[in-house]
């Protein structure tokens, strides 16, 4: 737990050292505090759940069980009717009155490889995963549906955010900028994307800040407010690691990875940045904490980059005031467009053999096949994909 601990902390301490040069920036405050919601519109409150909903939602769920959990899940589920007046009780005092139990804030934190080729005895190769109890995955369950509702009845999602939304995935985020890199380069346009890259981002999100978002941004308040304060405060979470317990150790920033609410709270918090990158005119696509930027120009305006510059230190500036910091190391810059375009802006090519976006590799075997045989072939070459000289 020690390490995941002074990791965070890490972190933190680096975003409050660089926070004075970011706070000057009066441009970027003013695009995270923005009301968006009238007040007619809100959710005031949640609505108690019926026991049909609380059946369907917990038949649906899968019976995976942590420690934390009192008996095997698919004991609970298969017994169930026996205790359907207590478990509803539970659940809609929860959501009536704005409180969540003490025993839902607690989570285990199984630690998770990034990658499987990475070397499994470094710590920094870890990724935190909070196993929280059954019960309280059923109780995010029906709060992250009202919430989703509410989001989605008053057009409050960003638009070109993939990450956690109902008929998106990973497969939109990755053909919405595929398709404007292509037809971009049917215009003769060089692209230029960058691919943003976060130090520990669910990790580091300020409780208040996020509490700030939901009520001022996306017009949540009263007792659904409340539910959410009670929600993030008084935390707790402990590794367990080949049957063995650390102690446990206060939340006091981050959301959870492996929760429910987790990639819901983060999309919430992060929706500004779609307001900086339009402000700039620079094109961009979401999926959770992955972000691209993108845009495209004609080979003899390469003073246009200066517009992507901007864009990139306001969204530094605002990420620093929201407490995330970004992985300068880890974000790359990638120019696509067609061979003698690439050349008339950049003197010196690379070669690349693949690039990673959002989990999809874009290499010699990536290609766009047509369904009608008629069609014309699309095609992302290698050769057309160079890293931009440093």
């Amino acid at each position: 737990m020690g390490f995941f601990t002074s990791k965070i902390n890490y972190i933190r301490n680096k975003i409050f050292s660089i926070l004075p040069n970011a706070i000057s920036s009066s441009s970027v405050s003013e695009a995270a505090s923005e009301v968006t919601v009238e007040p007619h519109l809100c959710l005031n409150r949640f609505d108690p759940v019926e026991l049909s909903e609380l059946s369907k939602i917990l038949a649906s769920s899968k019976p995976s069980t942590c420690i934390l959990d009192p008996i095997p899940t698919k004991l609970f589920k298969e017994a169930f009717p026996l205790v359907t007046a207590p478990i509803l009780d539970i659940i809609n005092l929860s959501l009536v009155n704005g409180y969540v139990p003490q025993d839902f804030k607690v989570a285990v934190i199984k630690p998770s490889l990034k990658k499987p080729s990475l070397d499994p005895d470094d710590p920094m190769n870890y990724r935190p995963i909070s196993n929280l109890p059954f019960l309280s995955k059923v109780l995010e369950k029906i709060v992250a549906i009202q919430v989703c509702e509410h989001l989605n009845t008053n057009a409050l999602f960003e638009e070109f955010q993939s990450g956690f939304r109902e008929y998106h995935s990973t497969e939109t985020a990755l053909v919405r900028v595929t398709n404007d890199i292509l037809m971009a380069s049917d215009k003769n346009l060089v692209s230029v994307l960058v691919l943003l890259d976060l130090s520990a981002a669910f990790d580091t999100v300020d409780h208040n800040v996020l509490l700030e978002r939901l009520e001022h941004v996306v017009g949540i308040k009263g007792t659904a407010l409340g539910w959410f304060k009670s929600y993030l405060s008084d935390r707790f979470h402990f590794v367990n690691v080949n049957d063995k317990s650390s102690s446990y150790s206060r939340v006091t920033c981050g959301v959870p990875q492996g929760s429910v609410l987790g990639p819901i709270l983060f999309t919430i918090y992060m929706l500004p940045i779609g307001k900086i990158s339009r402000q700039h005119g620079i094109n961009f696509h979401c999926y959770a904490d992955d972000t691209q930027l993108y845009f495209s120009i004609y080979p003899d305006e390469p003073n246009q980059l200066g517009r992507l510059q901007a864009c990139l230190e306001d969204i530094k500036n605002w990420m620093t005031l929201n407490f995330l910091l970004l992985n300068q190391d880890k974000t790359e810059v990638l120019i696509f467009g067609p061979e003698i375009q690439k050349k008339k802006l950049y003197s010196q090519s690379t070669d690349l053999n693949g690039i990673t976006l959002i989990s999809i590799k874009i290499n010699q075997r990536y290609f766009i096949n047509p369904r009608k045989s008629k069609a014309p072939w699309c095609y992302l070459r290698p050769e057309h994909v160079i890293q931009i000289p440093s």
